[in-house]
């Protein structure tokens, strides 16, 4: 399934102000060999300014694990693009340049980016709860 583009360019409204924050995708880096962390950073430019959304490496081999299949670099642009808009939209930016995402976190902005693009059911994880 091919993922649409939704998230790779945004425009958001801030949650104190309601100003507009026009948001643009601008690169996939892997974080292992820029910062020595076990991540993949997704760069975005938010009214202009640097914004990383940093998805756990973890996250690919649990999704694999469950479905099977890959996360592709688009699905995690639109992970990441989907995470960024729904922390603005609720008030968790905080004006900081790189923002960490949990595994748990991530795995749900996942599944909801494959719900809201229609994706078949064995792309979608089935979690369950411990």
């Amino acid at each position: 399934m091919m993922i649409s583009v939704m998230y790779e360019e945004f425009t958001a409204k801030d949650c104190w102000t309601g100003d507009p924050v026009h948001c643009i995708y601008q690169a996939v880096v892997v974080a292992v060999a820029t910062r020595h962390a076990d991540a993949v950073d997704i760069k975005f430019l938010a009214n202009g300014k640097n914004v990383w959304i940093s998805l756990p490496c973890p996250v690919w081999a649990e999704y694999h694990r469950l479905t099977g299949k890959t996360i592709s670099d688009r699905l995690a642009v639109e992970t990441a693009g989907r995470f960024l808009k729904k922390s603005i939209e609720q008030g968790y930016d905080s004006g900081r340049e790189i923002y960490p995402v949990s595994p748990q976190e991530t795995m749900h902005h996942v599944i909801e980016v494959l719900k809201e693009h229609g994706a078949p059911d064995d792309l979608i994880p089935k979690l369950t709860v411990a």
